[in-house]
C-alpha cells in the first residue's frame, strides 16, 4: 500500500518513496491484474492507511472460481497490518467486506474460507516460530524460518492454494538465503563468489530479476540528482530526471517527499533556535505542540 512514509533523511526516503512508486514504472507483476480503481466513496480503515487504497488485484474466472495466487494474500496481509489499531474480528469483517464488494458471492464465499484458513495459519505459524532456536546464522535462521512454514502449510491449505499463495515469496525467500550462505563461505575465492552469485542472477525469472536491479537503480538516480542539486540545478530538471529514469507519477511522489523534508528541516530548526532563546524551558511539550503533531514528537528523540 501506498502508506505515507515517516520523516527519514532525504535521501532514504526518496529512496523510499522511489521503490513505493517504482510499480508505476514497472511492468506488473506475472499473472497481476491491475488495482481497482479507487472508489469516489472509500474511507481508510484506519488512520494509518489514509491515502491508500487496497492492495491484491483478487479475481475470478469465467467459471466464478476464484483464482488463488499472491494477489488474495496482498489483500488480506493489507488489512491485517491494521492490527494494533483494530482488533481481529474488525480486520476480519473488513476483509469480508472488502471480497464481496470485489467478487460475485461463489468467489467471494470461497475467498471467505481460504481467509478463515489464513488466519489459522497466521495464528500456528506465530506459535512455531516461537520455538524456532536462536540462531547467530543469519541465512541457517532464515532457512529454518522457511521450512517451518513450508511444513505447517499443507494443515490449511492445498497444494494448488500454497503455491498460488505462497510460490513467488518462498521463490524470492529461497533466492536471498542462497546469497546469504554465498556471502558467508569462506571457503570460495572472491572469483567463485562472483561466479556462483551471476548463476544465481541467470536462474531469476524476468521479473524477479527486474524486482532485484531497481533498487540499485534507485540508488544511483539519487546519487545523481543529489549532485545536481549541487550544481544548483532546480526542481524542475530534478523532476524530469526522475520521471525519464521511473515515471511521472513516480517523480511528483518524490518532488512531494522533497517537500515534505524542507518543511520538517525548516520546523526542526525554528524549534531548536525557539528552544535556545533565553527563558525559553528547552523541549517543553508547548514548543513542541506549537511546531510538530502527536505523531512528529515521538521522533524528535533523535534532534533533542
Amino acid at each position: 500500500m501506498n502508506a505515507k512514509l515517516p520523516r527519514l533523511g532525504t535521501a532514504a526516503a526518496a529512496i523510499a518513496v522511489a521503490l513505493g512508486a517504482l510499480h508505476l514504472a514497472l511492468p506488473p507483476r506475472e499473472n497481476a491484474e491491475p488495482a481497482p480503481p479507487r472508489r469516489p466513496d472509500y474511507f481508510a480503515f484506519v488512520r494509518s492507511m489514509e491515502g491508500t487504497t487496497p492492495d491484491g488485484a483478487v479475481k475470478a474466472d469465467s467459471a466464478e472460481r476464484l483464482q488463488v495466487d499472491e494477489e488474495l494474500g496482498y489483500l488480506f496481509d493489507y488489512y491485517l497490518a491494521s492490527l494494533g489499531e483494530k482488533d481481529l474480528p474488525a480486520v476480519r469483517s473488513e476483509i469480508e467486506r472488502e471480497l464481496e464488494r470485489r467478487l460475485r458471492p461463489a468467489p467471494a464465499a470461497e475467498a471467505k474460507r481460504l481467509l478463515a484458513s489464513y488466519l489459522a495459519y497466521k495464528r500456528a505459524l506465530a506459535d512455531v516460530e516461537s520455538r524456532l532456536p536462536k540462531s547467530a546464522d543469519m541465512a541457517g535462521g532464515a532457512r529454518a524460518r522457511l521450512a517451518a512454514m513450508q511444513q505447517l502449510r499443507p494443515q490449511y491449505f492445498t497444494p494448488a492454494q500454497s503455491a498460488g499463495l505462497f510460490g513467488s515469496a518462498d521463490a524470492q525467500a529461497a533466492d536471498t538465503i542462497a546469497r546469504l550462505e554465498l556471502a558467508a563461505d569462506r571457503s570460495l575465492s572472491a572469483a567463485e563468489r562472483e561466479a556462483r552469485m551471476a548463476a544465481l542472477d541467470g536462474r531469476l525469472p524476468p521479473a524477479m530479476r527486474e524486482q532485484r536491479a531497481a533498487p540499485t537503480r534507485v540508488l544511483r538516480l539519487e546519487e545523481s540528482v543529489q549532485q545536481l542539486r549541487a550544481q544548483g540545478v532546480g526542481d524542475n530538471e530534478v523532476y524530469r530526471l526522475r520521471a525519464a529514469a521511473l515515471s511521472p507519477e513516480a517523480a511528483s511522489r518524490l518532488a512531494e517527499v522533497d517537500r515534505e523534508e524542507a518543511d520538517w528541516k525548516r520546523r526542526i530548526a525554528q524549534y531548536q533556535a525557539a528552544s535556545r532563546k533565553p527563558g525559553a524551558e528547552p523541549a517543553s511539550q508547548a514548543l513542541r505542540d506549537a511546531y510538530f503533531t502527536p505523531e512528529e514528537q515521538r521522533r524528535l528523540g533523535a534532534y533533542e
